[in-house]
């Protein structure tokens, strides 16, 4: 039996897109709002929320 030890980082796509945006930030390279800078960190929890607000209102409307 051989036993392999994987070593290394996985980082998710918005994990990464934020890092670059920071980098390209902190050199001045873009002249973002901070709000954008960290926007891939935020902006899937937003996305998710609003997709589970309009299944809920029309599920609400159609139940009627």
């Amino acid at each position: 039996m051989e036993n392999k030890e994987k070593f290394g980082c996985s980082f998710s796509f918005t994990t990464v897109l934020f890092l670059i945006f920071l980098v390209l930030k902190l050199t001045d390279a873009i002249d973002w709002s901070w709000w954008w800078v960290t926007s891939p960190l935020w902006l899937p929890w937003v996305v998710i929320v609003g997709i589970i607000g309009i299944v809920v209102t029309l599920i609400a409307i159609f139940n009627k």
